[in-house]
């Protein structure tokens, strides 16, 4: 895929002239069908379109939400997300999470020129389709009245790439997306079946938690289909911009809950809960507010209450945070402190800490483990083929785990819990970690 999209860069690139053909041609690219009734600022190029910071005021992303809101969704979704956890919680070993994630930065520096420059090279390239502002002509040319920015890069694939070229672009992209949905789709299922469903039956046994998990991936799915429509129409069409600001109203509070938890040893489960439920509140509640009279678009704005939906959605993001932790706090310290010996390597002023630390849910686990031992005692008739066929088809476990004794649970327990690491490969990860920051911050500032 990104072999891929280095070819179309280059394709996109020669077909506009360059980079300086693609600034001079980007600020003139107007299309022909605008209504006289249709204001200039909704098909004209913006002036700042080749800047990152942008007017705090007056900018479609102020300089300030990009900073600090924006700080706060990475912080959610590198930091807390279930897709991204589970992927570093399956390296080998610390180093080799942190060359994960940065060689996942590495590639976070590839969009920009893959994908935000050959955006608005179709622009340049086919600016009646993709800037057009007629709710007519747009619903022709993508099928949603409120603008076309989301066929930009598609429409570059379909047109410039050669035929065996476009073929495996296209298959690359329709597998990107599945692998994105299925990653999705699998974390939110295995948080419901263990977070929740354990919760409502404790003694369910494997089967009845794997019926579960795939009965809720199919109302997943369900509700990802009815809310295509929805994603179409909002933000003017454009997919990232309606991305961006659902992560706003949802993520600051699990942002806020994370980095206080590993900073303040003082925060315990009341203040994380009541300050989760008033941060989403307060989310859903602009979220909620927004579908009901809609986003609107530039020739048609939404007639949402200023003082709710008047706020861009990343400065939100920063109020739903500051109240969150403002919550967390005040609660935390009006209610009973969690003892340090449930907080060894949990938070970062016992980080290196060599105390046993004792589970808060250690009971709860040691009731598991004794129905775990008298289900297995259980015996087990020998299944038909048709049986075994089915319990493969549906990934259940064809056989009990050996059973372990004191000492190998301990040592598998160390194991799974060293963070130890190599000098050569911890000195390598950190230069590279520099590395990646120095070159972030260069480009932050060339196109500043």
């Amino acid at each position: 895929m990104v072999v891929g999209s280095f070819i179309l860069m280059g394709f996109a690139f020669s077909e506009v002239g360059g980079y300086e053909k693609l600034q001079d041609r980007y600020m003139t690219a107007i299309p022909s069908m605008v209504g006289v009734n249709i204001s200039e600022e909704c098909y004209t190029p913006r002036s700042d379109a080749f800047h990152l910071f942008r007017d705090p005021i007056t900018g479609d992303l102020p300089w300030p939400g990009m900073i600090f809101g924006l700080t706060i969704q990475t912080i959610w979704y590198w930091c807390a997300d279930q897709v991204i956890v589970q992927r570093c919680l399956s390296a080998k070993n610390l180093s080799h999470v942190k060359a994960g994630c940065i060689l996942c930065g590495y590639l976070k520096l590839l969009p920009m020129f893959l994908m935000v420059f050959p955006g608005m090279i179709s622009r340049v390239l086919y600016t009646d389709e993709i800037a057009c502002v007629d709710p007519a002509e747009c619903d022709y040319y993508c099928g949603t009245s409120v603008g076309c920015s989301n066929i930009a890069y598609p429409k570059l694939v379909v047109d410039l790439m050669p035929n065996g070229l476009r073929g495996l672009m296209l298959s690359v992209m329709l597998a990107s997306l599945m692998s994105s949905l299925t990653s999705i789709f699998n974390s939110a299922s295995t948080l419901f079946t263990i977070d929740i469903y354990t919760k409502i039956r404790p003694k369910a046994k494997e089967k009845e938690l794997m019926i579960a998990g795939r009965l809720f991936m199919l109302l997943l799915i369900g509700v990802s289909i009815a809310w295509i429509p929805i994603v179409q129409s909002a933000q003017s069409g454009q997919l990232f911009e309606y991305t961006q600001s659902i992560t706003s109203y949802l993520a600051p509070p699990i942002s806020a809950v994370f980095i206080l938890a590993i900073f303040c040893k003082r925060v315990n489960e009341p203040g994380a809960f009541f300050g989760l439920c008033i941060g989403l509140l307060v989310g859903l509640a602009r979220m909620i507010t927004e579908f009901a009279y809609g986003t609107g678009s530039c020739m048609h704005p939404s007639d949402c209450p200023t003082i709710i939906c008047g706020i861009h959605y990343l400065y939100f993001a920063l109020i739903v945070f500051g109240l969150t932790c403002s919550v967390i706090l005040v609660i935390s310290y009006m209610t009973k402190p969690i003892e340090d010996k449930h907080l060894h390597r949990l938070c970062w002023s016992l980080r290196n800490s060599t105390e046993e630390r004792i589970d808060l849910e250690a009971e709860d686990w040691s009731d598991d483990q004794d129905s775990d031992s008298l289900e297995k005692e259980e015996v087990r008739k020998k299944p038909s083929c048709w049986k075994k066929a089915y319990n493969w088809f549906c990934g259940f476990d064809q056989g009990d785990a050996p059973k372990l004794t004191k000492e190998q649970e301990a040592e598998l327990k160390m194991k799974l819990t060293d963070t130890t690491e190599k000098p050569l490969w911890r000195n390598v990860v950190n230069a590279n970690a520099i590395i990646l920051v120095a070159v972030c911050v260069f480009f932050h500032g060339f196109f500043a």
